[in-house]
């Protein structure tokens, strides 16, 4: 296309498992690159990446941070995303606008499977992406046997592009599998070009056949050289480089150390060369690239600053914005890029770019914006994970209650996968998220931003009663002070019903010995009761039949029968052998399959009931156990099945059915 707009632009995200060094890598590349002339630490809390208080504290990443530089005339911006799986739809959000994503991951073979569930949504989205082995100084397996591991968790070959050099046990420089070409790192500079160390020929040679014969099964003219023993031309290596990566197939590989910048430049030449540009990413997308296009953007995250500014992080697909632009209706009120905390204002974002727009009210995150009279297509957008830790929340100050729903609304926007509600059952705020940190965090900031403070605890189980017997009772309710008296008088036959057929009221009246008018009242005191039964919860599964009863003339009403009613139950029920029921949820356990016999008697030590477990059909070695568990149990359930599972088991459920709580359970729950 003669129009086609060509963007000198990259966005990367830098993703990973928590701990493996992301806002490190993120400070070296904007400090390499000449974007800062001093590199934050994550322990001295001054990084671009960690700007929150939240994060802050922790020294850990709690959502997404964007960084900005210029290198060799490319503009980048990156997104540092949290590692952490209590805040991984952050993560999963940003990568939709991700041209290119970094895997960061520590040298250790034990910690490889905590990739799985990245390369699972970078597969399922095809989003291009490449490994960062960082911390080699601290690695204690074979670089060999770490991509091996690595190999495992990865639907796409690995394609290693260096091979590293040691000293005795450390990692001092690398050889180009492209260039063949040596290298030794250099404190504060780039590597040093060193003589090829031939007792490593052998080793490098094997390597660097194994990357070509890999390049070749997406090239056949690359297979015929390597058939006819021609060596490959560098510019064709880089070529086959680009185009596999930029679609997805392949998986090159880095290593280094970010802390010491090591590695941290062919890191760079990597996302220059071989990266996707935003017009390849746009079209793979089926979006034009050519001028005059209307805009079509997507918000990756909503902020608020503490003073209330509303911000929405936006990849621009599509077009152009300018600022004072109108988007689905909103008026753009300001163009900035982010570098962490600080804001820089520009007038116009390109395609590709990720910026941020001031006031977009009304936008949520994920949604598609346009300036666009007619309908567009919605892009799609990441799956909200399910919310599986619960927390009773209250103000801690009675006068702080007025606040709550505001500073709530703003805090669900900056993280949609937050959920809050009123519980019809116990009466209580819940608010749920993706585990304890997660709801700490969120409990920080609106005391941080709102000067909300909250108190937290576990919830309430919604506990019910139903009753084992049946039996008849009477009920005579008679008052008399002075003027007219109150008078009602019922027989009723209580009976149990089948688990789930919640509560049924006839009457078998004859005769007119309870008139019509006053029946009503008989079943609102019959209900009235059940909200509270005698072990001290609503009563379900109950038939009531009103049989019999007498009234007076004068001192009946419609009051004095549900006064009757209500005497004739508290007497009833007690006969009736009430015993306690608790809601039993339906549980998908996901786990690599290393786990499932652990994960299995993580249920069984839970009172939960196995229904059987599979392979899970388009994820390699991960099972799917299906399960019975009572709610009671599952306030930490993610916590030791994430503890046994380093961190990637997790769950979706929903409620099942009530079921008789045992015995032993039953005397714990009443007595506290």
């Amino acid at each position: 296309m003669n129009d086609r707009v060509e963007t000198p632009a990259r966005n990367v995200a830098i993703v990973g498992p928590y701990s493996s060094g992301k806002t490190t890598l993120l400070e070296s590349l904007l400090f390499v690159s000449g974007a800062i002339n001093r590199k934050g630490r994550v322990e001295d809390g001054n990084t671009i990446g960690d700007n929150s208080i939240e994060a802050k504290n922790r020294q850990m990443s709690v959502e997404v941070s964007s960084g900005y530089t210029e290198y060799e005339d490319i503009n980048f911006t990156f997104l540092d995303c949290p590692g952490s799986v209590e805040f991984m739809q952050e993560t999963y959000n940003a990568l939709v606008g991700a041209g290119t994503a970094v895997v960061v991951c520590e040298p250790s073979v034990s910690r490889v499977l905590t990739l799985a569930p990245l390369f699972k949504f970078l597969d399922d989205w095809q989003i291009p992406h490449l490994v960062y082995i960082n911390k080699m100084d601290r690695s204690q397996d074979d670089f060999m046997d770490v991509l091996n591991a690595i190999k495992d968790v990865s639907s796409r070959p690995l394609v290693p592009q260096q091979y590293p050099i040691k000293q005795d046990h450390d990692i001092i420089g690398y050889i180009d599998l492209i260039t063949e070409q040596a290298y030794h790192y250099h404190q504060g500079d780039k590597a040093d070009l060193v003589p090829f160390p031939e007792n490593l020929k052998e080793l490098e040679t094997q390597a660097r056949q194994e990357m070509l014969e890999t390049l070749a099964d997406f090239d056949d003219h690359l297979l015929e050289e390597l058939i006819e023993d021609i060596e490959p031309s560098k510019e064709e290596i880089l070529k086959d480089l680009k185009q596999d990566l930029s679609a997805d197939l392949i998986v090159p590989v880095f290593f280094g150390m970010a802390k010491e910048d090591y590695g941290v430049r062919p890191l760079l030449d990597c996302l220059i060369k071989e990266a996707p540009s935003p017009n390849i990413t746009a079209e793979r997308r089926g979006l034009k690239t050519v001028a005059h296009s209307p805009v079509i953007a997507q918000v990756l995250k909503t902020y608020y600053s503490p003073q209330g500014g509303r911000l929405s992080l936006v990849r621009v697909w599509q077009g152009k914005i300018t600022d004072g632009m109108t988007l689905n209706g909103v008026r753009v009120g300001g163009i900035y890029r982010l570098m962490g905390g600080q804001q820089k204002s520009q007038n116009i974002a390109q395609v590709g770019e990720i910026v941020a727009l001031a006031r977009l009210e009304g936008i949520k995150t994920g949604d598609t914006l346009t300036d666009s009279e007619k309908e567009i297509k919605p892009l799609p957008k990441a799956n909200l994970i399910p919310p599986v830790y619960a927390q009773a929340v209250t103000a801690e100050h009675r006068r702080d209650e007025v606040k709550i729903s505001g500073a709530i609304a703003k805090i669900l926007e900056e993280d949609p996968s937050l959920k809050w509600e009123q519980d019809e059952n116990t009466h209580e705020v819940i608010l749920w998220g993706q585990g304890a940190i997660h709801l700490q965090v969120t409990l920080e900031r609106l005391s941080n931003k709102y000067n909300l403070s909250m108190v937290a605890q576990n919830p309430k189980i919604p506990y019910k009663e139903t009753i084992r017997k049946s039996t008849q009772v009477h009920g005579r309710y008679k008052h008399q002070s002075g003027g007219h008296g109150a008078f009602g008088d019922v027989y009723l036959d209580i009976k149990p019903l089948a688990r789930g057929e919640g509560f049924q009221f006839h009457e078998t009246i004859v005769g007119g010995v309870v008139p019509k008018q006053y029946i009503p009242g008989v079943e609102t005191g019959v209900r009235e009761y059940l909200q509270q039964g005698p072990l001290g919860y609503p009563v379900v599964d109950v038939d009531v039949t009103l049989t019999d009863g007498s009234y007076h003339s004068v001192d009946s009403s419609e009051q004095a029968f549900k006064q009757a009613a209500r005497i004739a139950m508290t007497e009833g029920i007690v006969q009736c052998d009430p015993i306690l029921l608790e809601p039993v949820l339906l549980v998908d356990i996901f786990t690599p399959n290393e786990f499932t016999s652990k994960v299995l008697q993580l249920v069984s030590a839970h009172r939960g009931q196995i229904l059987g477990y599979e392979g899970v059909r388009d994820w390699k070695n991960w099972d799917q156990v299906n399960a019975y568990l009572p709610q009671g149990e599952m306030q930490d359930f993610i916590i030791e099945l994430r503890s046994l599972s380093l961190g990637v088991g997790f769950f979706n459920w929903q409620y099942d059915h009530l079921e008789i709580v045992p015995d032993k359970v039953s005397h714990q729950v009443l007595a506290a």
